[in-house]
């Protein structure tokens, strides 16, 4: 698979990389398998998927276990990003950027990781009772003292909120510019894919014009851009689609268009249409990586061909010519 450069450095990782959240959180509670998702893990390596995206926050702390039992094996094949600042309660998250709290996080993550340095130690989301500097200089001693090798911001999303367009990342790049000044940020990671673009406006052109990688997050949009699901199939309590509004029956009826010109593209290239939707965010520019969630061995074989998926100008224009996903706010 080609490789992408991560920020400045000599770090690099394939194109397509692989987000786990899904093993463990967020989406449906009982079609979690541990060993499935170990082997998807290792069919990710296996076609040169090497990113591996995860957080201490996600079960918490089992998706970390989890990829732990493939790194003892695999850690020379991986590109381990994790994450740190949120904490998990029963009902709630809160955010805790305190430095003490940074190093201890740390720590904690290398050990279920089972690995002595974290490739990409990125910050979930900044504290707002601790100046973002503060946090941010902890990570940057983590560096120095050889258990990170690199720093990467996670971008406040677009989730429940109307703001579109370069407005909604405004937030995010005044923190950026703030840590920039303490250490260099190598990464970003948000949201885009063909029916959340918002990133394009602002975020991601701040970020190619400084040699930082751009780490596309839900490239799929939650599974609907894979063009499998069925509007009003309904979702498990526990699956943050079950409360997303552009989830609803209603909605997934509404945004039809999209899949279904997603899936002419896709018949022009003998592709599957989550390849499609990857391949146009890996358009987006050499500094982009996708980071598709998946669980399972052929998802994740699957997504690994978007890498190969060479969009034509007409392509790219026909998409942007698609129509804007709507949410039940609409």
């Amino acid at each position: 698979m080609e490789r992408r450069t991560i920020g400045a450095g000599a770090l690099s990782a394939g194109a397509v990389g692989l987000g786990c959240m899904p093993m463990s959180w967020g989406y449906s509670g009982s079609r979690r398998r541990g060993d499935e998702s170990v082997r998807a893990v290792h069919r990710a390596l296996d076609v040169g998927s090497s990113l591996l995206d995860t957080a201490d926050m996600y079960g918490p702390f089992t998706n970390e276990l989890l990829l732990g039992r493939v790194l003892r094996e695999r850690r020379s094949d991986a590109f381990v990003s994790t994450k740190v600042g949120l904490l998990v309660g029963d009902q709630h998250i809160v955010a805790n950027g305190r430095p003490g709290y940074v190093r201890r996080a740390c720590d904690a993550s290398l050990r279920r990781l089972q690995t002595d340095v974290i490739d990409l130690y990125q910050l979930h989301r900044a504290d707002p009772e601790v100046p973002v500097e503060e946090t941010w200089g902890a990570m940057a001693e983590l560096v120095a003292a050889g258990k990170v090798r690199a720093l990467g911001f996670c971008a406040l999303g677009a989730r429940g909120r109307r703001r579109t367009g370069a407005h909604l990342h405004e937030p995010t790049l005044r923190q950026l510019t703030r840590v920039q000044q303490v250490f260099p940020v190598s990464a970003v990671q948000a949201e885009l894919s063909v029916w959340s673009p918002e990133a394009l406006a602002s975020l991601l052109p701040w970020c190619a014009s400084r040699d930082i990688t751009f780490l596309a997050a839900m490239p799929l949009g939650n599974g609907y851009l894979t063009g499998t699901l069925t509007p009003g199939q309904g979702f498990e309590p526990d699956d943050m689609r079950a409360h997303h509004p552009r989830f609803t029956a209603e909605m997934m009826a509404a945004n039809q268009p999209i899949v279904a010109g997603l899936r002419r593209i896709a018949a022009r290239h003998g592709a599957t249409v989550a390849q499609i939707a990857l391949a146009w965010v890996l358009a987006q520019g050499d500094h982009v990586i996708a980071v598709p969630g998946a669980k399972q061995e052929r998802w994740v074989t699957e997504n690994a061909g978007a890498a190969e998926v060479r969009l034509t100008e007409e392509d790219l224009t026909e998409v942007r010519r698609l129509p804007g996903a709507l949410g039940s706010w609409d």
